[in-house]
């Protein structure tokens, strides 16, 4: 499994940071004495709970070294550590995730277990991208499904989600309020390249990580060229990305 890049997902640092503030706005008459970050990448989600949180212990945690190290870096005052979500220990007022959990498989079983790390009253709170049949993801999935890439015949790192009704069936039956709901960001990109570069550091990495370098451009460039017919040039010169979005609040 490739790490993760830092510098590559930060490329668009504040169109990923928005959806983490609006979240965690959804939390801000809470008065929480500890917070953790779960798949706190570089930072920049955790940096958002410490400015809602200020009294709190307020932790990030990300199974990628690369991550942790950019993540401390930028924000020292913060405390940061490499830990997998799965190993999570108890005692959390608030548990939040910011496009994290998709990384990781079985949802059934992972939410339920991450409601019982939280103290009495904790608070779950969760957002997750669902573009399943979004344009650009529906060429991804249609490019690597081509044989050509041998990619049927390799493990490939998870990314997936549930239906949002199966979300609702499983807060219902491990939590004592949730509150479900999702959100459409139109992202404003300078190019058709830059929808690459979105891509290349989150939703192509599994691919590319078992592609050598010849092999990764043609696969990107194929997308690329894909991508083009797919997405209008507005006349301001830019395109229109559109990014869904799926969030939930769960009590313990």
């Amino acid at each position: 499994m490739a790490d993760w890049s830092a510098e590559q997902y930060l490329k668009f640092k504040e169109q990923r940071t928005q959806p983490a503030k609006d979240l965690a706005m959804r939390l801000v008459e809470m008065d929480p004495k500890t917070v953790v970050d779960l798949g706190c990448g570089p930072g920049n989600s955790t940096a958002v709970l410490q400015k809602i949180f200020p009294k709190a212990k307020v932790m990030g945690i990300d199974s990628s070294p690369n991550m942790i190290k950019k993540a401390q870096e930028a924000y020292p005052e913060i405390q940061f550590a490499v830990c997998d979500a799965r190993n999570l220990e108890n005692g959390y007022d608030v548990i939040f995730s910011n496009a994290c959990l998709q990384w990781i498989p079985d949802h059934r079983s992972l939410i339920p277990n991450l409601v019982t790390k939280l103290n009495k009253n904790g608070v779950l709170a969760v957002q997750i991208p669902m573009n399943t049949e979004e344009p650009l993801f529906r060429v991804i999935k249609e490019v690597a499904a081509d044989p050509v890439w041998n990619f049927e015949n390799v493990s490939l790192e998870t990314n997936e989600t549930l239906h949002p009704e199966e979300y609702f069936r499983i807060l219902s039956e491990c939590s004592s309020n949730f509150d479900i709901w999702e959100t459409s960001y139109y992202h404003r990109m300078p190019s058709h390249r830059s929808l690459i570069d979105w891509i290349r550091g989150t939703r192509l990495r599994p691919y590319l990580a078992v592609l050598n370098e010849e092999k990764a451009l043609e696969f990107e460039n194929e997308i690329l060229k894909r991508a083009e017919k797919i997405y209008p040039i507005e006349s301001n010169g830019e395109i229109i990305f559109r990014f869904r979005r799926f969030f939930f609040t769960a009590v313990r």
